[in-house]
C-alpha cells in the first residue's frame, strides 16, 4: 500500500472515529432529556447517565478490541450499523421502559432506563475506538501512536458533539428529533464504510449486514417518528400549552373542573391560577404577599428569582405599588407566564441562570423573592452561604428577603433545617412560616433581614396578623448543616420529598404527563 493510499485511510478512519466520538456525546446528553421529565433532572440523573456510559465504553473498548484481533480487518461496518438501529430504537422504547421501571423509585430507576436505553449504542459506539486502531496499525512499533491519534481525535468529536448538540441543535430541535437523525447519519456512514471494505478488502458480503440494518431501520422509522407520546390530559386536564426548552417540558394544563390552570415543568407545578378571575392558588403566596406590610418603610423595588407564572409581581405591584425585577432560567415558562397568565413586568424581566445574572444587577432591593423550588430538585446552587451572600448584597439595609423552600416531615428535615443555618450565616433575624399547617409535605418561607421582623406591624390587619402567627415554624437549626459551594448535599436530603412529590404528579395527572 502507498503512502498516498495510507494518508487517506488514515484520514478515513479519523473521520469516522470523530462521528462516532461525537455521537457518544449527543447520547449521552439527549438521555437526560429522555429520563428528566419522568425522574427529574437530578443529580441521581446525571450521574446514572455517566455511569452507564462508562459502563457501556469499558464493554466497548474490551469487545471491541477482541472482536478487531479476530475480524481480519473487516466488521466495523456492521458495529456502526448495529449503534445506529439501537440508536433509533431509543425513541421507540423510552415510554415502554420508564413505565416499567417506575415501581424501582427514583435512583433505582433511573439507572435501570439508562442501562436499557442507552447502553447498547454506547457500547457498540464504544467498540468503534479499538477496531480503528487494529485497522490503522501497520506494524507493532506504530501502535502507541495510532491509539494516541485515534482517541484523540475521537475526544475532539465529543467536544464539538456537545457544543453542537447544547448551542445550536438542542435550542432548535426536539430531543427525538435529534436521536433520529442521529440513527440515520449513523447508518449513512455505515453503508459507506461497508463499501469500503467490499472494495479495500475483497469481501463481496461485506456490504450485506449494514444494507439489511439500514433496511430495518428505516422501516421501523414511521413506527419511531409516531412513538412521540403528546399527553392529552384526557377528560379532566386540557392541554392549552406544551414546549421542550433546554430545562423541560413547560406546559399550561386547565382543569375545569375546578377551575383551575397550572403551569408545570416536566414534574413541578411552578404555578397555578383559578381559569375565571386569574388569581393565584398556591397558598404560599398569600403569606408572601403580606411581607411588604411588614416593613418599617414603604417598598418600593423588588427582586424575584425564578418567575413561575408570574403572580408575586402582580401582587406587589397592584397591592403596594412596587416595581419588581424577574429573573427566570428558562424561556418557555416566562413565555408562558405572559401569554397565559397575565403576567407583565414592571421592572426588569431577565431570562438567564441566577448565579451569573446577579452578579450584574444593581441593588438595593426592598425585597427579594427567592422562589426556585422544583418537584425532582430544587437547585441547590442557589441556596448556599456563597449565593445568600451575594443576595445580602443586593439588600437594602431593611431589606427581607423571602426564600421558598418545600419539604418533607418538616420538625424533622435536616434539609429544612440546613436551609434555616445557612441562611443564618449570612443574615441574623429570621422567621419561618410553614403554608398549611398539620401537613407533612409543605412548603416553608423563611423571611430573613439584618434588621428584627415585626410581626405586629401596624401596616397588618388584626385577622392578617393572627393568620401569619397560626403560621410561625419553629426550626431546630442544630439538626442542619451550612451548605455551601464545596459541600451542600441538599439533593440527597431531598430525596425522600422528591420520589413524593413524583408520585402526586402521577396519581393527579397520570404517568403519561411525564413520558415522551
Amino acid at each position: 500500500m502507498n503512502k498516498k493510499s495510507t494518508l487517506y485511510n488514515h484520514i478515513a478512519l479519523f473521520f469516522i472515529v470523530f462521528l462516532t466520538g461525537a455521537s457518544v456525546m449527543v447520547i449521552e446528553l439527549l438521555g437526560t432529556r429522555m429520563i428528566a421529565p419522568f425522574y427529574g433532572a437530578s443529580l441521581y440523573v446525571w450521574s446514572s447517565l455517566i455511569s452507564v456510559t462508562m459502563i457501556a465504553l469499558a464493554i466497548g473498548y474490551f469487545v471491541g478490541g477482541r472482536w478487531a484481533d479476530r475480524a481480519k480487518r473487516t466488521g466495523l461496518s456492521l458495529i456502526i450499523a448495529l449503534a445506529a438501529l439501537f440508536t433509533l430504537l431509543i425513541p421507540l422504547m423510552t415510554r415502554t421502559v420508564l413505565l416499567a421501571t417506575d415501581p424501582l423509585g427514583l435512583r433505582t430507576g433511573a439507572f435501570v432506563s439508562a442501562l436499557v436505553l442507552f447502553s447498547p449504542s454506547l457500547t457498540l459506539l464504544g467498540m468503534v475506538g479499538p477496531f480503528a486502531i487494529k485497522l490503522s496499525t501497520s506494524q507493532l512499533e506504530g501502535v502507541g501512536n495510532s491509539a494516541g491519534s485515534i482517541y484523540a481525535v475521537s475526544t475532539l468529536g465529543s467536544v464539538i458533539g456537545t457544543l453542537v448538540l447544547g448551542f445550536y441543535l438542542f435550542p432548535m430541535i426536539g430531543s427525538r428529533q435529534i436521536l433520529v437523525g442521529l440513527g440515520l447519519l449513523l447508518l449513512a456512514l455505515a453503508i459507506v464504510v461497508a463499501l469500503y471494505e467490499q472494495k479495500k478488502c475483497n469481501i463481496p458480503a461485506a456490504m450485506l449486514p449494514s444494507v439489511l440494518l439500514a433496511i430495518v431501520g428505516l422501516s421501523l422509522l414511521p413506527k419511531i417518528v409516531g412513538a412521540g407520546h403528546t399527553y392529552t390530559g384526557g377528560n379532566q386536564f386540557k392541554i392549552q400549552s406544551e414546549r421542550e426548552s433546554l430545562y423541560g417540558w413547560v406546559r399550561v394544563i386547565d382543569q375545569p373542573a375546578r377551575d383551575l390552570r397550572l403551569l408545570t415543568a416536566d414534574a413541578s407545578t411552578i404555578g397555578a391560577s383559578g381559569i375565571s378571575d386569574g388569581e393565584s392558588r398556591l397558598s404560599y403566596q398569600d403569606i408572601v404577599g403580606l411581607i411588604p406590610a411588614l416593613a418599617p418603610n414603604k417598598m418600593q423595588r423588588a427582586l424575584i428569582i425564578g418567575l413561575g407564572a408570574g403572580h408575586m409581581a402582580k401582587v406587589l405591584q397592584d397591592r403596594y405599588g412596587i416595581t419588581t425585577d424577574t429573573l427566570e432560567i428558562d424561556p418557555a415558562v416566562a413565555e408562558a407566564a405572559s401569554r397565559y397568565f397575565g403576567f407583565k413586568p414592571t421592572g426588569q424581566a431577565i431570562v438567564g441562570d441566577a448565579r451569573y445574572e446577579i452578579r450584574h444587577l444593581q441593588g438595593p432591593y426592598d425585597l427579594i423573592i427567592h422562589d426556585c423550588f422544583t418537584g425532582g430538585s430544587e437547585p441547590a446552587h442557589l441556596l448556599t452561604v456563597e449565593t445568600l451572600t451575594q443576595l445580602r448584597g443586593l439588600l437594602a439595609d431593611q431589606g427581607i428577603l423571602a426564600l421558598n423552600f418545600v419539604a418533607l416531615q418538616g420538625e424533622k428535615s435536616v434539609a429544612l433545617a440546613s436551609v434555616s443555618r445557612t441562611i443564618a450565616e449570612v443574615l441574623p433575624e429570621q422567621t419561618v412560616f410553614v403554608s398549611e399547617p398539620g401537613k407533612d409535605f409543605n412548603d416553608f418561607i423563611f423571611l430573613a433581614s439584618r434588621q428584627h421582623i415585626d410581626l405586629n406591624s401596624k401596616n397588618l390587619l388584626s385577622d392578617q396578623k393572627a393568620w401569619l402567627q397560626q403560621r410561625i415554624f419553629p426550626v431546630d437549626k442544630a439538626l442542619g448543616l451550612i451548605l455551601t459551594d464545596d459541600l451542600n448535599p441538599l439533593e440527597h436530603l431531598q430525596t425522600a420529598k422528591a420520589e413524593h412529590y413524583r408520585r402526586f404528579i402521577v396519581d393527579w395527572f397520570g404517568p403519561d404527563l411525564l413520558v415522551r
